[in-house]
């Protein structure tokens, strides 16, 4: 069967091959005939027109006429001249099918972006209500506990501050007076002025002692995001420290407090005594059980804000992958458009082959060819014809010579253009 098949291409490829041979020797003959008809028709014209240099002019816009309507009614030469035409359209319709090509593949992709905008889109509205459909382990909620927990730490924190500056300024610089009451010896409400009114090391004593004990629930919470028995003992350490600093604050102020009201016979002041005082445990309370509860607190609103931040990434993921579709988009749109402008450009192209296609091609050079083989008659039937002197028959060649370069250069035939084309309207 491929034999077979094989055989038959060979044979189409002979077929061809053999017309072409005889399209071009039929071409040749047919110029060979033209030739000798030019120069038959120059010598007739001539000796018609007593090689009248007036009538050259006429004789020769006639030829070009008739040369005219012969390269109109040669098909095969038309053929010949129009096949670069014919290759370039081909050429430029082959390209107009790869460029639609990828013009669909194009949209497909502006289509698919698209749709991937808005699925963004869909996600960043979702996300905060449903975490968890994401792969994000989050919980639901997380701002409005956030916010809960943010409203309930600013006045513990506020509380501790304001404790913790009285009582230190209490336990190590107040001076006590029996005039004092109980609780005007513990809180101070001037204690910050009159620290600083002490000196600037009492005031910034005063002044940062609070953010310690804020420091130490920071690290408490920092230990207590890694679970290890490493982490366990540094927390608990911590406790430790927080809860013997209350203890000293206590019982530095409760030892102020017993030398204003002791008497002669009474003891020296000790742990023992301080265990029995109730403003002792008071202050360890309302220091260390309030810093617990702002530990928890904090502890809580971490994790809500870490809770907070995952949903908070997903978002900003999601809005940045936004932001590079859009990007994208914006350069395939870009390329869409070049694409088509190209095209519109080719199609005007093809529209101008079409037109040279359907025209005529007239071969100026070869013209003059035929026109100076019409001269060479023309001249010849001067010099055998014409009676008079060698002087007059140079002179009415010469004139005639002129004629005939000023014809074929009106006609182009001295240009560097091979061809003239005459294209068609349609």
């Amino acid at each position: 069967m491929m034999l077979k098949k094989l055989k038959e291409l060979v044979q189409v490829s002979t077929v061809e091959e053999t017309q072409n041979e005889q399209n071009t020797k039929l071409i040749h003959l047919d110029e060979r005939q033209r030739k000798q008809t030019y120069h038959e028709s120059g010598f007739r014209d001539s000796t018609r027109n007593f090689g009248d240099r007036v009538a050259l002019n006429i004789c020769l816009q006639a030829i070009y006429a008739k040369f005219q309507n012969e390269e109109k009614e040669n098909e095969l030469k038309q053929q010949k001249y129009n096949e670069p035409y014919l290759i370039e359209k081909l050429e430029k319709e082959t390209e107009i099918k790869t460029k639609n090509v990828v013009i669909d593949n194009l949209n497909e992709k502006i289509i698919n972006r698209e749709k991937r905008i808005e699925e963004l889109k869909h996600e960043i509205v979702d996300i905060p209500n449903n975490p968890e459909k994401y792969g994000i382990q989050a919980k639901k909620g997380a701002s409005v506990k956030f916010w809960i927990g943010v409203v309930l730490l600013l006045p513990i924190t506020l509380y501790l501050f304001t404790f913790y500056v009285s009582t230190s300024y209490s336990a190590f610089f107040k001076q006590f007076s029996l005039g004092d009451g109980l609780m005007q010896s513990i809180l101070d409400a001037n204690a910050f002025s009159k620290a600083w009114q002490d000196g600037p090391v009492e005031g910034m004593f005063v002044s940062f002692i609070p953010f310690v004990f804020m420091g130490l629930g920071f690290l408490i919470h920092m230990f207590g995001e890694v679970k290890s028995f490493e982490n366990t003992i540094k927390t608990v350490s911590l406790f430790v420290v927080t809860f013997m600093f209350d203890v000293i604050l206590a019982y530095q102020i409760e030892s102020n407090l017993y030398e204003l009201t002791r008497s002669i016979n009474s003891e020296d002041f000790s742990l023992s005594i301080a265990f029995q005082e109730v403003a002792f445990w008071g202050i360890i309370f309302a220091g260390f059980i309030v810093y617990i509860i702002w530990g928890l607190v904090f502890d809580f609103v971490m994790k809500e804000h870490k809770e907070k931040d995952k949903i908070k990434m997903a978002l900003e993921e999601r809005t940045n992958k936004i932001t590079i579709e859009k990007e994208n988009l914006q350069q395939l749109d870009n390329d869409l458009h070049k694409l088509k402008e190209s095209i519109q450009s080719l199609k005007g192209k093809i529209d101008q082959l079409n037109k040279m296609i359907n025209g005529i091609i007239i071969p100026v050079k070869e013209y003059q060819l035929y026109a100076s083989e019409y001269m060479q008659g023309w001249i010849t039937s001067i010099n055998q014809n014409l009676h008079g002197s060698f002087t007059k028959k140079q002179d009415l060649i010469q004139g005639c010579n002129e004629a005939y370069h000023m014809h074929v250069n009106e006609m182009g035939a001295n240009t560097e253009y091979q061809h003239k084309i005459f294209l068609s309207q349609s």
